[in-house]
């Protein structure tokens, strides 16, 4: 997950960073790589404190790019605070370059883990790299992003939840059947 965040980072970067004149050009890469690692180290700050729910949220919709969104926001906050530590700039071009990094990236991050024709991440990349490999936390995201499931077209049945009668439903339509409902799932 890491290797596409940075991708998605040089590409939002642009405008954030790069061509932002308060960044001096010698820390555009430091900030751009700062930006990843925040992302995930915060998200994965958030699982291991109990905000499961709150990160499975972000699969809901297109709650990952809103900047009204809670985890956003606390995602944005704690960038625009490192970067001004770590490098020295002013609040206002921390928050603005936070600002314009966080929603984009997370957006497109999340967006293309939900899309079953994006083969390049997928839902249980994402849970693993945040989890880093707990299994108690993934089962617990991966719960919680099944609260969620409808987003992803995982609801059969049309109940409101996502749960074993769901498979059965998938089994038995003709849409692609269970693979078709795991391949939802995670992204493939």
């Amino acid at each position: 997950m890491f290797e596409q965040l940075s991708d998605l980072m040089k590409q939002f970067g642009n405008d954030a960073v790069v061509n932002n004149p308060a960044v001096p050009n010698e820390h555009n890469e430091a900030v751009l790589t700062e930006a990843s690692g925040s992302i995930v180290n915060n998200l994965k700050e958030m699982v291991a404190n109990g905000n499961i729910s709150d990160v499975a949220s972000l699969f809901n919709g297109d709650n990952a790019s809103d900047s009204s969104n809670p985890v956003v926001q606390q995602l944005t906050e704690k960038l625009s605070g490192s970067l001004g530590e770590k490098f020295g700039l002013s609040s206002d071009v921390s928050s603005n370059v936070a600002g314009g990094l966080i929603p984009k990236v997370l957006g497109s991050l999340i967006g293309k883990a939900k899309d079953p024709n994006d083969s390049s991440i997928n839902v249980s990349d994402v849970i693993g790299s945040l989890t880093g490999g707990n299994s108690e936390a993934s089962g617990g995201l991966m719960d919680a992003v099944s609260k969620y499931g409808s987003s992803f077209g995982l609801d059969q049945n049309g109940d409101g939840k996502v749960g074993f009668d769901d498979a059965v439903a998938a089994v038995s339509n003709k849409s692609g059947g269970l693979g078709g409902l795991l391949g939802k799932l995670f992204g493939k």
